[in-house]
């Protein structure tokens, strides 16, 4: 129990800085080149926006299954925590992207108009202006995620990928040993709360309204 617990943590939190990083960058990308008028800004808003909306909408026992070949060339395994990684991040960062970019077009206009015309560049909006004014909602964004990875390893632990998942329905539910089952549970439901109440502290230290 102790291992599969430990597994689950390590997939959430590897998977969740990973996710964090990617989803914001596609984020930016889709809230930059959204209204650009040049050629080339608007043929990579569509590509990356279709790649966001497909793996987006793939339900993740699918991704994981259809993820395989990839999966065993990065990893060189098909099972394991490890292995669970890709389809973890690429299920989850097309969410986060959506949420990022969304928390990003909430941003008063007019705050970044006033930073441009004070000479700033598009980097120093970004790390300014747009990650300072929606890190609360960053934050928010980030800890339905985590709540949501939570629930994806579990899945992905019922084909191999270990942690709590796998011990449920291995040792619990083929084995008709109910017990292990509920314990499994219970312990993916405090992850879960545990997730949600860090979320909502940091949300509210970092939102200015809150002061």
């Amino acid at each position: 129990m102790w291992s599969a617990t430990w597994e689950t943590v390590w997939m959430t939190l590897v998977s969740m800085i990973l996710v964090a990083v990617i989803g914001i960058a596609l984020g930016l990308i889709l809230f930059e080149t959204r209204d650009k008028k040049g050629f080339w800004y608007r043929v990579l808003n569509f590509v990356v926006s279709v790649l966001v909306n497909i793996f987006r909408s793939i339900p993740y026992i699918i991704l994981i299954v259809l993820l395989l070949p990839i999966t065993k060339n990065i990893v060189g395994t098909i099972i394991g925590p490890t292995a669970a990684i890709p389809s973890l991040v690429i299920s989850a960062a097309p969410f986060y992207a959506r949420m990022v970019e969304s928390n990003f077009r909430e941003i008063d206009n007019g705050v970044i108009e006033a930073v441009r015309s004070m000479g700033a560049t598009n980097w120093e909006i970004i790390w300014k202006v747009l990650i300072p004014e929606s890190t609360p909602a960053l934050i928010a964004g980030a800890t339905v995620t985590t709540i949501s990875l939570i629930s994806y390893t579990a899945m992905a632990g019922a084909i191999g990928a270990g942690g709590l998942g796998n011990l449920a329905y291995l040792d619990g539910f083929q084995s008709n040993n109910n017990s292990i089952t509920l314990v499994a549970t219970v312990i993916i439901l405090i992850f879960v709360f545990i997730a949600q109440f860090l979320g909502d502290t940091f949300v509210k230290r970092t939102d200015k309204r809150g002061l």
